[in-house]
This record gives C-alpha cells, structure tokens and sequence, in this order.
C-alpha cells in the first residue's frame, strides 16, 4: 500500500480517553491516533498528563514511526483510531 502519511503537530491531551491524541494525515484524509498516558508511563516515565504529553514531543518522531506502521498494516480499532501500545 503506497501512502502518503504525514503528522501535522497538533497532539493534545484527552483528560476523557487518558491519552495523547494526535491527527495523522494519509492521502488528504484524517485519520486518529492515540497512546494512553499509562503507554507513555511506561515506556518513558512521569505521572501527569503534562510529563506524558512533553514525552510525546520528546519522541513524537519514534512514536510517529510506529503510528505510520500501524496505519500500513490497517490495525484500526472498531472507530477506525490507531492505538500505539
């Protein structure tokens, strides 16, 4: 499948879904991804919604990487997001 993905900068954090939300651009069409704030603990530390989102930035690139292999290979949940775990 050839794409085109691109990640605009536009995380934010979701206080509802406990996570990190952030748009991934394929095509033109808009596509969600997200990791929990429990992933991000885990993988970098912190115990706030604001260390995990400065996390995120930190290595968005990495975490980027993971979404567009996610999105490649269709792992979409059952509202058609790209969860990274």
């Amino acid at each position: 499948m050839n794409q085109a993905i691109q990640f605009p900068d536009r995380e934010r954090w979701n206080e509802d879904l406990c996570a990190v939300v952030f748009p991934a651009l394929v095509n033109g069409m808009q596509l969600t991804c997200a990791i929990k704030g429990e992933a991000l603990a885990h993988r970098f530390g912190g115990d706030t919604p604001a260390t995990w989102l400065a996390f995120f930035r930190e290595h968005r690139w990495d975490l980027e990487e993971e979404a567009e292999q996610a999105i490649r290979e269709e792992q979409e949940d059952s509202q058609g997001w790209f969860w990274l775990s």
